[in-house]
Order: structure tokens, then C-alpha cells, then sequence
């Protein structure tokens, strides 16, 4: 198959990108300086990154806002044009999260939905049907630089104050340097920021003039300690196949009283029965990281199964994501069976790192 490519590809070259395969895309893992440096710099200072993978859907029309409302789980409703709303696609049989989503409400029957990497036509086709909207897909349009830190906003002030004043979860379109953007306070890492669309005939224009500006670029390998140090679920670990949003512990996601959506029914049924197990964090003792796939042990006997794990810049130590019975409080001690050695860990509240 062949790979996808951003339109920042050549400049990530240029920078020495390590790239890998992801969803599909060709991306940056790291940069000569690596994913520690990057992750501890997005803590303390700003980082942009390149997540140009992200799908964009362009859903547009008088009844585009029905047409999300009735396939999404969250309201739209609490929300109005001009903000930025977290959302999930279920399966209508089982209620397992086919993808979870951000919209950016861009104008009032203009919404641009942003799917994970590999699940863009899924979205496109649960959106598609009717005459009343258009649903096309624009990824090949444009790129996304999320730029993400405390010191995001800042450094962004003298490149583009505009959209360093975009707050957290609006949304904003502007004119810098005659090129349009569409801003949102949004990202993916527990510390403030921004994530831009930007033509993708002028991406490169705006990358270099974030990294003039003191912004470090940093890799996907960062993104992810990173999102996983804030407890935020990453589609294909902590939601996917089996995994409703119950379970992953997002029920705040569902809208119970806005009326029909796609997987309600199956969804209304688990919340009556119960669920079988939950999403829960880790404290895993020593250094070692834990990794996906691995049992979690009570007592020698597995209960629950690593969803995510890794080792945390920030705490210095195994942390991990797991799915585990519902009886498994915060505080419990539990052991993870890494490649034959039982590891101590301790469930604990999330996220694993605060908002600095």
C-alpha cells in the first residue's frame, strides 16, 4: 500500500525526521534531539506537531447539524457555531466506539469533523445520504499543526496573535499573511494550546515560521507518552472493537435525552445490564514500561488486559492504561504480567500528569 504523505513531508526531512508508518501516512516519530526531549518540552515550553493524518470531513447544509446529531453521541445542542465539541461514532449492534471525534463548528451550517487517521471513511460514509448536505472529505486540502505547551500561546503571539487568542475548545477562522486559517482551541497532549488548518499549498510557510518563533517541532512518539500521561484514550487501544464508551469511562460523551443516535439502543441496553469491566490507570513500579496486550493480575490470576502503557517522562516510572472489573477501585494493588515477570502496580486516579 502506499503510504499517504503530509504536506509538511519535505520539511520534516529536511529537520532530520525519523518517519514511520501510521494509519495509512508516512509521519515524523522523532527528531535528532528525541521523543524524551520533545515530551518534557511540550510539559515546559511549546512543541508543534504535525497531525495532518487527522481526517477532516467538511459537512455542510441546512440540515447538517440533524445529520451530526443523529449519528454522534454528544449534543451539539449545549454547544453553538464558533466552538469545538468531543464526540464518538458507535456501532449500532454492539455500542463499541468506532471512532471518537473532535467538530469544529465553523460557521452555522458548516462543521469540519476530525476522525482518527484510519477511520475517515468510515465517518464520511456514516455522514453521507440525502440531498439536504454535503459531506465531502477535504484531508487532501489542507494540514494541521497542533502547537501545544504552556508557553503555546506566548510564542505564537508574534506570528499570529489571532490565533493564539482562540480559547480553549472555540474555534475561529482568520487571515494571516492573506492565507486563511481555521483555528481551535483543541489538542491532544493535558496542556493547553492550539491546532491550526492551513491550505496545504502554504503548511510549510507556517511551520517554519512556528520554529523561527522558539516553537519545537516534536513526533507522534511524544504525542503519544504525552496524550497518555493525561489519561486520553487513543482509538484501537482504549476505544475500538468491544469497547463502548461506558466501559473507557467517557459516558460524559453520551446525551442520553437529545433524542436517536447511531448505537443508542445497544448503548441504553449495557448501561441497564451493567458493565463487565472499566477503563482504569496504573502506577506501575520501577522503570519498566508496560506495553499493550499484557495480562493484569489479582492474586496470580488475570482480570483485566493493558490497553496502553509506556514509561512517563514526567513521573518517572511505568505508567499504563487497563481494562479491568468494576470492582477494581483507585487505591487497589494489582500486578502486570510482563513477559513472565509480575510487576506491582496501583490502580490510581487520572490523569496520570495535571495540567502544568
Amino acid at each position: 500500500m502506499t503510504m499517504r504523505t503530509s504536506p509538511l513531508d519535505d520539511a520534516h526531512r529536511a529537520l532530520h525526521a525519523k518517519m514511520v508508518p501510521f494509519g495509512g501516512w508516512d509521519m515524523p516519530l522523532s527528531y535528532p534531539d528525541g521523543t524524551l526531549a520533545e515530551h518534557r518540552m511540550c510539559r515546559h515550553g511549546a512543541v508543534a506537531f504535525d497531525v495532518s493524518h487527522l481526517g477532516t470531513v467538511r459537512v455542510q447544509g441546512p440540515q447538517a447539524l440533524e445529520r451530526l446529531q443523529r449519528a454522534f453521541t454528544n449534543d451539539l445542542g449545549k454547544i453553538e457555531p464558533g466552538r469545538a465539541q468531543y464526540t464518538h461514532l458507535l456501532d449500532e449492534a454492539d455500542a463499541s466506539v468506532l471512532d471518537d471525534i473532535i467538530v469544529w463548528w465553523v460557521g452555522p451550517e458548516v462543521f469540519d469533523v476530525m476522525p482518527n487517521a484510519s477511520n475517515t471513511d468510515r465517518v464520511t460514509g456514516a455522514l453521507s445520504g440525502g440531498s439536504d448536505t454535503t459531506v465531502v472529505d477535504v484531508t487532501n486540502t489542507r494540514a494541521i499543526i497542533a502547537v501545544q505547551g504552556p508557553s503555546a500561546r506566548s510564542l505564537l503571539v508574534p506570528v499570529c496573535p489571532e490565533a493564539a487568542a482562540v480559547e480553549r475548545f472555540r474555534v475561529a477562522t482568520m487571515m494571516w499573511n492573506e492565507i486563511p486559517l481555521t483555528v481551535a482551541g483543541t489538542g491532544y497532549t493535558g496542556e493547553d494550546g492550539i491546532e491550526i488548518s492551513v491550505p496545504a499549498e502554504h503548511a510549510t510557510t507556517l511551520w517554519i515560521a512556528l520554529l523561527e518563533a522558539g516553537i519545537i517541532p516534536a513526533g507522534l512518539g511524544a504525542r503519544d507518552t504525552l496524550r497518555l500521561e493525561a489519561g486520553l484514550p487513543l482509538h484501537g487501544h482504549e476505544l475500538g472493537p468491544g469497547i463502548t464508551p461506558l466501559q473507557a469511562g467517557l459516558g460524559w460523551v453520551v446525551s442520553w435525552d437529545k433524542g436517536p443516535f447511531q448505537g443508542r439502543d445497544a448503548l441504553a441496553a449495557e448501561k441497564e445490564r451493567g458493565i463487565t469491566r472499566r477503563l482504569r490507570g496504573l502506577a506501575v513500579d520501577g522503570r519498566r514500561p508496560p506495553r499493550a496486550d499484557q495480562a493484569v493480575l489479582i492474586g496470580g490470576e488475570p482480570v483485566g488486559v493493558v490497553t496502553s502503557g509506556n514509561f512517563s517522562p514526567e513521573l518517572g516510572h511505568g505508567i499504563a492504561l487497563a481494562l479491568v472489573p468494576p470492582a477494581v477501585e483507585i487505591g487497589d494493588d494489582v500486578a502486570i504480567d510482563q513477559r513472565g515477570s509480575h510487576v506491582s502496580a496501583t490502580v490510581v486516579k487520572l490523569p496520570f500528569v495535571t495540567h502544568q
